[in-house]
């Protein structure tokens, strides 16, 4: 099923005026984002009426030229207008990495303006489709309480199962795959420095499972690089995984220039 419609049409082709050639490809997962998963993103915010901030860290001189200064870390900061949650994009801050990639996306929410620090929060990498992200946003933004749970893990399952993927044979309530066993959503304990309210995070023993979080990756072979990772902190409510895990399981094509090399011949395509 994972061809191309036209496979006689090179994807390098003679680019037209404008831009690279465009194509409708699918499967969503698998797709990249395109090489601009901040502008899609940061579009998103934009249009629900988030603020954007960029806090630049460096030495600036007043008579400095630009190409001169010393800019140490940049990140740009969407905040949203009751201050409850938040997005940066970190891929030009401190590395911090999910399996092999470098975190891009950060979006964090708080239950109330009482206090600074986060309830939770979700991390993406390059990669990942901007669709699925921004999805997530929007669910996100419409939510009246962004940290308060609604609903329980199985709604994550039942959202990629829709779309035809497969529940683990030994973790039915916990795993899912794709059916080309490419990209995957897991219920697990979650990965080191991923920030969360959850009191348990702080006094896990080294020997204990700390709670448990959403997690998504997509691996096109065995032991090779990683195409992208998700991580949902503990307390990420589970209809908002839900929303990102419909989304990036859709089975509705998406307009692509740029394909990843490691995922192009397996991608269904046609000229837009």
């Amino acid at each position: 099923m994972e061809a191309p419609l036209y496979p006689d049409i090179p994807l390098a082709s003679s680019t037209p005026p404008g831009g690279q050639p465009a194509f409708w490809v699918g499967p969503r997962h698998l797709a990249g984002d395109d090489q601009c998963l901040y502008d899609v993103v940061s579009d998103t915010l934009a249009g629900l009426g988030w603020t954007s901030l960029t806090i630049v860290r460096g030495r600036h001189e007043s008579d400095e030229a630009p190409e001169d200064r010393q800019v140490l870390r940049s990140t740009v900061l969407h905040i949203a207008p009751d201050t409850l949650r938040w997005a940066q994009w970190v891929l030009a801050d401190e590395p911090f990495h999910l399996g092999d990639r470098q975190v891009a996306w950060q979006v964090s929410a708080r239950a109330d303006t009482s206090g600074p620090l986060a309830a939770w929060s979700a991390y993406f990498t390059p990669g990942v489709p901007g669709e699925a992200v921004a999805d997530f946003l929007v669910a996100l933004d419409a939510r009246d309480q962004p940290a308060a749970p609604l609903a329980g893990p199985e709604l994550v399952l039942d959202a990629v199962a829709g779309h035809g993927w497969l529940r683990d044979i030994d973790q039915p309530q916990a795993a899912a795959t794709d059916p080309t066993f490419t990209s995957h959503f897991s219920l697990g304990e979650v990965p080191a420095l991923i920030q969360d309210a959850d009191p348990r995070a702080l006094t896990t023993e080294a020997d204990e499972a700390g709670p448990a979080g959403w997690q998504a990756w997509a691996t096109p072979a065995i032991g090779a690089p990683c195409l992208w990772a998700v991580s949902f902190g503990a307390s990420v409510p589970h209809d908002l995984v839900a929303a990102f895990a419909a989304s990036l399981s859709s089975t509705a094509p998406v307009l692509r220039r740029v394909l990843p090399e490691a995922t192009r011949e397996r991608l269904l395509r046609a000229p837009a």
